[in-house]
């Protein structure tokens, strides 16, 4: 079994049918969980729960566990 050349597939330029609805309802499936997600992120995340922090990391050790070259 070969596959398809550009040429035998029918809908290349325009998606047409069936194909057209599955693309858009992935698309708006999309667009509303992420718009869910953001909502549920603004209204459940509390901004006074940072940890407030003076130390400043200059210098990061190497891990032990990976061997320096």
């Amino acid at each position: 079994m070969s596959e398809p050349t550009l040429q035998d597939i029918s809908d290349y330029d325009t998606l047409k049918g069936e194909k057209k609805k599955v693309v858009w309802t992935v698309v708006i499936a999309g667009l509303l969980l992420g718009s869910i997600y953001v909502v549920a992120m603004k209204t459940y995340t509390n901004s006074d729960d940072n940890i407030a922090t003076k130390d400043v990391i200059s210098i990061v050790p190497p891990s032990k566990s990976v061997p320096v070259k």
